[in-house]
């Protein structure tokens, strides 16, 4: 297969990926399509199940390059396989925050559903309409131009939800929601110089940079968490 036939086989699934982000996970070594006379990519089936696996890891399981590598490198993507199991991403966990089995922070995949209703999304994640309501109203959850609610504010919802079992309401998610404005300044300043670059991979180096920032960003805020906590006993 060439690579614009890859292209278009992939983007049914992945519609936001592009021939600089093909071309990117080449230079990474993820895949290694051969090349004719040419000069030209000449894909595989198994290439395009390799690149299937890494998207599919990346999309849903949020896990940076480095750690896919390695799972590829095991022999992860096997035929018929573009699904990390269980046992590999929950083995990976531990390799992107760098805690003990019990006080990781959960991997959330992303809902590949990526237009939902108010009344979609609440079923989903198992709220009321008023907590929905709520959250928009402090600024959490945000609907969307088309008046639809995306896999982010799935995930919100679901998290928000359990929170509230604890008696935590909206209004007191502001302090994590304030924090994250913080970090996403933080995160912005550092990549943008790679998206200056003249280069046509650097919008897939940006997204691979801002993946790795945020798992750093998971291990140290809990990190600090379990620190304060301890302290305050």
């Amino acid at each position: 297969m060439s690579i614009g036939e890859v292209l278009a086989e992939l983007r049914a699934e992945f519609p936001d990926t592009t021939i600089s982000k093909l071309r990117f996970l080449e230079s990474e070594g993820l895949v290694e399509p051969r090349r004719t006379a040419a000069g030209y990519r000449k894909y595989t089936r198994t290439d395009v199940l390799r690149l299937r696996y890494v998207l599919t890891a990346q999309r849903d399981h949020y896990l940076p390059l480095r750690v896919i590598r390695e799972q590829l490198a095991a022999g992860a993507a096997e035929e018929g396989d573009d699904e990390p199991p269980a046992a590999v991403v929950s083995s990976i966990r531990p390799a992107l925050v760098a805690l003990g089995p019990h006080d990781d922070p959960p991997v959330i995949p992303a809902e590949k559903t990526a237009r939902l209703s108010a009344v979609e999304l609440c079923a989903r994640a198992g709220i009321t309409e008023a907590l929905l309501r709520d959250l928009q109203t402090h600024g959490l959850i945000r609907v969307t131009p088309g008046e639809w609610f995306d896999a982010e504010a799935l995930a919100i919802a679901e998290v928000a939800g359990q929170f509230a079992a604890y008696g935590v309401q909206p209004r007191h998610l502001r302090a994590w929601r304030a924090a994250a404005d913080r970090e996403v300044g933080v995160v912005a300043q550092l990549v943008a110089p790679i998206l200056r670059q003249q280069d046509p991979s650097a919008q897939a180096r940006a997204d691979e940079a801002v993946r790795e920032l945020t798992a750093l960003s998971q291990r140290l805020h809990s990190a600090l968490v379990r620190i304060g906590l301890r302290e305050s006993r």
